[in-house]
């Protein structure tokens, strides 16, 4: 029974990270952003993908420590916005300047490497 109780706190725990995650990207903000030359920043993930969830908090900071970002997301199975971005995978960061992708990477999670890479660009 004990172990029964584990594993459905556990499940819990993963669902609630599933629930805080939602779509924020659209074509209209998304060109809007590019227009007023800001650095675009877009990430994937999916339901219960943890990976992408920590990636989420680095990059929430990271809207709050740097000037002129724009910080989109985007559920991976959303097909239309994964083919317009040409993404496969959650955990996906791309950076966007000058209406031009400038950095990719597939599951980086690390706060300073995605600080680097945003640094790089700004």
């Amino acid at each position: 029974m004990r172990k029964i109780f584990i594993f459905i706190c556990f499940l819990l725990a993963f669902t609630s990270k599933g629930l805080a995650k939602e779509t924020t990207y659209t074509k209209e903000l998304f060109d809007k952003a590019l227009s007023d030359g800001k650095v675009v920043v877009v990430s994937s993930w999916v339901k219960y993908c943890t990976s992408c969830g920590s990636q989420m908090k680095v990059l929430d900071k990271a809207k709050n420590d740097f000037d002129n970002i724009e910080y989109f997301k985007f559920d991976v199975t959303n097909k239309e916005i994964a083919k317009f971005f040409n993404v496969q995978y959650q955990t996906t960061l791309l950076i966007f300047k000058d209406n031009k992708e400038v950095y990719r990477s597939i599951g980086e999670t690390t706060k300073e490497l995605i600080y680097d890479a945003l640094k790089s660009v700004i």
